[in-house]
């Protein structure tokens, strides 16, 4: 399966958690370079709340970093879509037409540029009920299933 990955997904992926096994499933997985920024924050507030130690945060974040960039015997695990001026320009008007916080946004306008790229990405990967429900009134399928 080709999805998009929000950042709750990627979180959960990684700290596995529930909704994080739709990535194990998934051929091919695009992320918004938001989510690098996103991702760590995640753990780290994980840890501020007592959720992780400090090792187990460094090492998520670490294990994400190396997954994003690819290493000398590895490809990176995930196409990652730029946040350049057309998706934020995009992500300004879902935010005022779909009500959507910013950073979500900009995930949903990150996922519709994929898929313009790539149109065999239909499936949308968040475990955020308004950003799904954005997703979903702009034709994405939904994973994981409601």
């Amino acid at each position: 399966m080709t999805v998009f990955a929000d950042s709750s997904v990627l979180v959960a992926f990684y700290a596995d958690e529930p909704g994080g096994g739709v990535l194990a499933s998934s051929s091919a997985v695009a992320v918004s370079a938001l989510a690098r920024v996103e991702v760590s924050s995640a753990f780290w507030r994980k840890h501020r709340l007592g959720e992780l130690d400090a090792e187990q945060a460094l090492m998520l974040s670490r294990r994400f970093e190396r997954d994003l960039r690819g290493t000398t015997d590895e490809p990176p695990r995930f196409a990652i879509v730029g946040a350049g001026w057309t998706v934020l320009g995009e992500a300004a008007a879902l935010a005022a037409s779909a009500g959507l916080r910013a950073y979500d946004a900009v995930q949903l306008a990150s996922a519709m540029a994929a898929r313009r790229a790539a149109p065999t990405i239909g499936s949308f990967a968040c475990l955020d009920t308004r950003l799904r429900d954005a997703a979903a009134a702009h034709g994405f399928r939904l994973v994981p299933g409601s």
